[in-house]
C-alpha cells in the first residue's frame, strides 16, 4: 500500500460530514441561526471570517 492509499476501514478523526440524518438536521438548524457580519459587528464587536477563495470577476 502506498502512502496515498488508505485502508478501507479508515475513519478520519475530524468527521467533515454528518454521520446520520439527525446530525444533518441539527447542522441545518445551526446554519439557519448563523449570525450575519452586520450582527456580529453591531452586537458583539467582532468581524466575520474572511472569504478564503474569491473568484476573480471578469
Amino acid at each position: 500500500m502506498s502512502n496515498k492509499e488508505l485502508p478501507k476501514n479508515y475513519v478520519p478523526k475530524n468527521s467533515s460530514m454528518a454521520r446520520n440524518e439527525e446530525e444533518m438536521e441539527n447542522l441545518g438548524k445551526q446554519m439557519e441561526h448563523r449570525r450575519t457580519g452586520e450582527v456580529l459587528k453591531e452586537e458583539y464587536d467582532k468581524v466575520q471570517d474572511p472569504v478564503q477563495f474569491e473568484k476573480d470577476k471578469e
